[in-house]
């Protein structure tokens, strides 16, 4: 009898025994402890030697830590120049079979400018090889492509000569333009140095309209000009101009020579 009076009294107490609640599933990483996303590192020196491996350029760079190694789209950077790149992928022992050498560590990445800053910088090549990636096309496109659409140009004077356009022009008269020597005159509303090999201007000279995209032509040439400048440009018509990764131009001036006011 006492045996399960004990027996009674301890499945009672078991019945009345609240059962606790569950427990909320805790996150593998709370906010708080979630890593940042790493952001775009820079390097600033001095140009102490140029490689030239198409489609980049290898900068041998003086910097406050010592020498460094850095790789960007061919550009038009000198010795002794004091740059600063934007760094997206540090790549140890990389070997380039173009200059048949091999690196203790390049940075690869973009040329740093008021005009660049915001652009995405390109992948690293594959390993072994100079032949940019897809995204490394998308990436140095994208820095050139498009012109601001917060610049509003005044009416600038065409250019003298038989073969002198507005910017306009270019547009309305596309298909008798194709393959001719054209002179443009206008002001440089984006300047986008060393990407592929050559300097991208967008250019304005107060005509076309911005909801056609007639209003802004892109240039490409070796010469330097810097945004707010107006200058003449003389160079060749290329149309339906597809650079890949998307990036193609209905009207586009080619190997063009920049001559200043």
């Amino acid at each position: 009898m006492r045996s399960s009076l004990v027996v009674l009294a301890a499945l009672a107490l078991v019945a009345c025994k609240k059962p606790e609640a569950p427990k909320p599933a805790q996150p593998a990483e709370s906010p708080q402890q979630a890593p940042a996303a790493a952001a775009t590192s820079t390097v600033k020196g001095k140009v102490l030697e140029k490689l030239d491996a198409a489609p980049y350029s290898y900068l041998k760079l003086a910097t406050a830590s010592g020498e460094s190694w850095a790789a960007i789209p061919q550009s038009t950077t000198k010795v002794g120049e004091e740059v600063t790149v934007s760094v997206s992928a540090p790549m140890p022992n990389f070997e380039t079979k173009t200059l048949n050498r091999k690196f203790e560590l390049v940075l690869f990445g973009t040329l740093a400018g008021a005009e660049q800053a915001a652009a995405p910088a390109p992948a690293a090549p594959p390993a072994g090889g100079e032949q940019p990636s897809p995204a490394a096309l998308a990436a140095q496109h994208q820095a050139a492509a498009a012109g601001p659409t917060d610049v509003k140009i005044a009416k600038i004077a065409k250019a003298t000569g038989a073969d002198g356009k507005t910017v306009e022009e270019l547009f309305s008269q596309k298909a008798g333009l194709k393959d001719k020597p054209v002179t443009v005159k206008g002001q440089v509303v984006k300047f986008s140095p060393g990407i592929m090999g050559r300097n991208w201007i967008h250019l304005r000279d107060g005509s076309g309209k911005a909801e056609k995209n007639t209003h802004d032509v892109t240039i490409t040439t070796q010469d330097d000009a810097k945004v707010g400048d107006v200058v003449t440009v003389k160079g060749t018509v290329k149309l339906d101009k597809d650079f890949g990764a998307g990036y193609a131009y209905p009207v586009i001036i080619e190997d063009a020579k920049v001559s200043a006011k």
